[in-house]
């Protein structure tokens, strides 16, 4: 599902206007983005868990070439699965 098909379901469920949806998605997504930019966690109950993880420097490879070469530091969001959404999902399948 894209951010695109988010937004016109939600809009028929809730019978909102497209743009008006928009700015809603936006503002959850963005107050989200935010708050892990400030190293905070996000949780949503059912869903799951949005962490930044950093990462320190280290001394790579190049798989290709061979030749090592350094990795800058780096900090990568994490999303951890709610157990809801888990179970929901394997209950999907056949």
């Amino acid at each position: 599902m894209t951010k695109v098909e988010l937004t016109e379901a939600l809009s028929k469920e809730l019978n909102l206007s497209l743009s008006a949806t928009r700015g809603i998605i936006c503002t959850i997504l963005d107050s989200m983005t935010d708050a892990l930019v400030n190293g905070d966690n996000v949780e949503i109950r059912g869903f799951g868990s949005f962490t930044v993880k950093h990462y320190e420097p280290y001394t790579g490879r190049n798989p290709k070439t061979g030749k090592e070469t350094e990795v800058k530091a780096k900090k990568l969001p994490i999303f951890k699965v709610g157990k809801d959404l888990r179970e929901a999902v394997n209950a999907g399948r056949k």
